[in-house]
């Protein structure tokens, strides 16, 4: 493929709610401009970008794809994200290689979450935008109600650069309101000619032109004069204007089309090219290792290399890729590269651009453009590569948290090495995916961002690498604790011919005071009743036992165990006798202090729009959540914060999901461990002895 300088690159990230026609519009317009010979369809899995299994079985993207296409002498690599919220994190990636966006909008489901969603990341990112009706030639498409929906929700900032001409309930072309004149589709290629701008048109697009002549004028004084003069602005003024506002985000062109029939992508092309930034707009800076100096790389090419890895392919199929916006400088086939956060150096051989799961090899690749890497052995995402002269590193991606887990386990035995092994793999790939070893609880967790997440991780560990786990409730993972002070005895005494074990403690157990550590142990032996070489080993035993509490085998916390009697045999006596002793003393002992269950507490926050707050409070009371404020958002928003027992947040993504119609977000982390209420304890303890009757009976 050729090499492209900055001035002649478009990076554009395809956003929207899922299922409303982003990888249609994405194929449309590599059929329009030549890249295929053949557009693809979704439902039959032929698509550039879905080409992955999973993808084409589920019939939606799961993974941002890039696709480049060459649009006269302009390469505009479109990232199609995906548009479930499930794989947020691969719109995250997506928005942080782009210096602009498209939020492709159904014209017939008009405005969705997902499409709320991605305005909102724009805004965050600070993204340029244009909004892309599609499904123009749906018998329902109403293209108008599309644009007054936008316009209510976002104000003078949209501005319609199109009027659908619709023929006999056809979709045959639009009007053009920048130059003021009608395009009719000439073929299936989304190509059009001039035409007249038919009377039912009329009022729609004086409306729209008269609003973005009202926009221009507002782009410089010299415009407003003019236009308050009543002199019509030149076509120049008009497009220079645009190109200025489009790129501040002060406006939001609206496009429509069709992306199944490949009409209006032909005018989309041409807009992109006009009216979104290059990369060397923007602004990006790093840090220099070396210096400790501030790095301005802003996309210039005559800078020293840098890039930034943005995406991780790791499919056994089409191998491991490293994609990489070139920051400064310019990156060279047979370079030596260097990796500051990781420290280590690589020679590379080939370079590539990544056209779905088509490789183009290339020689170089300038300042602000996307490419990728192979078999970079120890670079991860948000790495930065650089050269040793001067090492660079850029701002880590921040992506989403993954709060939603499951339990899991692998179906076969003896394949736990290889599921470990596949989750690193799909890890590397997806930086929303973590697993945790909890020990504690004798369990393995896998978080992800939502339910249908993790099932596409679980399918991807059987497709791919050929392997089954099991997947179920998690264990909570409760405390026990004690309440008041007790004093006991524990003796072990065996005789079995000739020297036997002997060892006889008294002690006190008593409530700690803090929760977070299991024991303090100390000893008041007067009169040498327990000789001190035999103190550690009651210590040892007290221990062991905090490990599993006698009420329901949870690890117990908050005791002080104090030594301070006992008794031992001369001969009989050893460590083992008085560490089995003190194990006695402690169950006898915790069993009379009122022993109690605690559970853990979460502190949350719920982000929802003023009008879900009741719904999200009164489902948080039934969780036994307890409401601590509310903060006003901006967006019309309320953040909700609230403790909440961890056991009732298992389905909460879904939960909240339902309830809101996608839109509400929250966040948890552990604050506490609470006693738990006497019907929690109750159950908890009845399944524990039911699981410890399963596990004798095995």
């Amino acid at each position: 493929m050729q090499t492209y300088k900055y001035e002649k690159i478009r990076n554009v990230a395809v956003l929207g709610h899922g299922g409303c026609g982003k990888t249609t519009l994405v194929e449309a317009a590599a059929f329009t401009t030549g890249i295929t010979k053949r557009m693809g369809k979704v439902e039959d899995g032929s698509t550039i970008s879905d080409y992955d299994k999973e993808e084409q079985k589920r019939q939606f993207s799961i993974s941002t794809t890039v696709v480049p296409i060459i649009w006269e002498d302009t390469k505009i690599n479109f990232l199609d994200a995906p548009g479930y919220f499930d794989f947020v994190g691969e719109v995250e990636e997506a928005v942080c290689a782009a210096d602009a966006a498209i939020i492709v909008v159904s014209a017939k489901a008009g405005i969705e979450v997902g499409t709320i969603k991605a305005w909102d990341l724009c805004e965050r990112y600070k993204l340029p935008r244009m909004i892309f009706v599609t499904d123009m030639d749906d018998d329902n498409a109403s293209y108008r109600k599309v644009v007054e929906e936008l316009k209510d929700r976002y104000g003078n900032r949209i501005a319609p650069f199109h009027t659908p001409i619709r023929e006999n309930e056809t979709f045959v072309g639009f009007v053009n309101v920048v130059k003021m004149a009608g395009r009719r589709f000439s073929n299936n290629l989304g190509e059009y000619v001039d035409g007249d701008i038919p009377d039912y048109c009329m009022e729609y697009t004086d409306n729209y032109r008269g609003h973005l002549m009202e926009a221009i004028a507002e782009t410089s004084e010299e415009l407003m004069e003019k236009f308050f003069e009543g002199e019509d602005f030149t076509q120049v003024e008009i497009e220079n204007a645009i190109r200025t506002s489009v790129a501040a985000g002060d406006m939001v062109p609206v496009l429509c089309g069709s992306g199944v029939q490949a009409r209006g992508t032909f005018a989309l092309c041409q807009a992109i090219d006009k009216y979104f930034p290059s990369p060397n707009k923007g602004v990006i800076t790093g840090m220099n290792q070396k210096t400790d100096n501030t790095f301005f790389a802003d996309y210039d090419a005559n800078k020293e290399f840098s890039a930034r890895v943005f995406k991780t392919i790791a499919d056994p199929f089409i191998g491991k890729f490293s994609l990489i916006k070139v920051c400064s400088g310019v990156l060279k086939k047979d370079s030596v590269i260097y990796n500051a956060n990781r420290d280590t150096e690589e020679k590379l051989s080939r370079i590539y651009v990544l056209r779905g799961k088509e490789q183009l090899e290339v020689d170089e690749l300038y300042a602000g453009d996307i490419g990728a890497i192979g078999k970079l052995s120890n670079t991860q995402t948000g790495d930065t590569l650089s050269t040793k002269a001067a090492p660079i590193v850029y701002d880590p991606i921040k992506l989403s948290t993954p709060y939603t887990y499951l339990r899991y386990e692998a179906k076969s035995k003896g394949d736990d090495d290889k599921i470990s092994q596949a989750l690193q793999k799909l890890m590397e790939e997806d930086k929303t995916l973590k697993t945790v070893n909890d020990k504690e609880n004798h369990q393995s967790l896998l978080y992800g961002i939502g339910d249908q997440h993790l099932d596409v991780t679980i399918s991807k560990l059987l497709s791919r690498y050929k392997v089954e786990v099991e997947v179920m409730k998690p264990r909570v993972p409760y405390r026990e604790t004690i309440r008041k002070k007790v004093q006991v005895q524990g003796r072990h005494k065996k005789q079995s011919g000739g020297a036997g074990q002997f060892g006889d403690v008294i002690m006190t157990f008593e409530p700690s005071g803090d929760l977070e550590t299991p024991y303090v142990f100390e000893e008041k032996i007067f009169g040498g009743a327990v000789p001190k070489n035999y103190f550690p080993a009651v210590e040892k035993g007290v221990q062991e036992s905090v490990l599993a509490g006698p009420l329901a085998g949870y690890p117990v916390v908050g005791v002080k165990a104090t030594l301070i009697d006992g008794s031992y045999h001369p001969v009989d006596s050893n460590e083992m006798a008085f560490k089995l002793a003190a194990k006695k003393a402690f169950k006898a002992g915790i069993m009379d202090a009122t022993p109690i269950l605690l559970e853990p507490i979460a502190s949350m926050t719920v982000t929802v729009p003023d009008k879900y707050t009741g719904d999200i409070m009164g489902d948080l009371s039934k969780r036994r959540g307890r409401v601590l404020g509310m903060n006003p958002v901006t967006g019309g928003k309320q953040e909700i914060i609230a403790d909440i027992p961890v056991s009732e947040l298992y389905g909460y993504a879904t939960a909240l999901r339902a309830m809101t119609g996608g839109i509400g977000d929250f966040a948890y982390e552990f604050a506490r461990y609470e006693a738990a209420p006497s019907d929690v304890q109750a159950h908890v303890i009845e399944e524990a002895d039911k699981n410890r009757t399963e596990d004798d009976e095995d």
